[in-house]
């Protein structure tokens, strides 16, 4: 079985210390990315985080308590880091979750193979609604940061009770699986 690998907003939001998003392992977390996204090439998503045009819901409140947030889509704020920057587009959603059509089209019956931040937030999500939808799913730990080293890990052994539909992994593992071209 082949892989996709989906990088989970990877962008300034996240990555600059002086916001208030800030997860304070992100800059650890990018050489490892970048190795992966080359070893999965083609087969690389890039997701990001963005606002609604128009909060509704609960996000009315959540929009409230984060206003600086409140940016367009095209905002600096918002832009993958220049690691990650490219010509091609990214997936955009204004859910914490990336998976839905756009991203399962995109993996298709490959293995789902998921690094970014934060853990405890958009990766969980996203592995979640990927494994409810009946696709295995492979959460890199040592490719993903949190918002804390306690709630990354705290998500970490929440998504390995959803095994065998989501298996915690490590780098080394991906890479050994793409080398020999199927994933444990």
């Amino acid at each position: 079985m082949t892989a996709h690998l989906a990088v989970i907003d990877m962008q300034r939001v996240f990555g600059d210390a002086g916001s208030a998003w800030a997860t304070p392992r992100f800059a650890e977390i990018v050489p490892r990315i970048r190795v992966l996204a080359e070893a999965l090439a083609p087969k690389v998503t890039f997701t990001r985080f963005v606002a609604p045009d128009e909060p509704a819901g609960a996000w009315s409140d959540y929009y409230a308590r984060w206003p600086f947030a409140r940016l367009p889509r095209d905002a600096p704020l918002y832009e993958l880091v220049p690691d990650f920057a490219g010509p091609d587009p990214s997936l955009d959603a204004t859910t914490f979750s990336k998976w839905g059509p756009e991203l399962s089209s995109r993996v298709g019956p490959d293995v789902l193979v998921l690094a970014g931040v934060s853990t405890d937030c958009c990766v969980l999500s996203t592995a979640v609604a990927a494994a409810d939808a009946g696709v295995p799913v492979r959460v890199v730990a040592d490719a993903c940061a949190g918002v804390d080293d306690r709630s990354h890990a705290a998500a970490l052994h929440v998504l390995g009770l959803y095994s065998p539909l989501v298996e915690v992994v490590d780098t080394a593992t991906v890479l050994d699986s793409v080398r020999g071209r199927s994933l444990p």
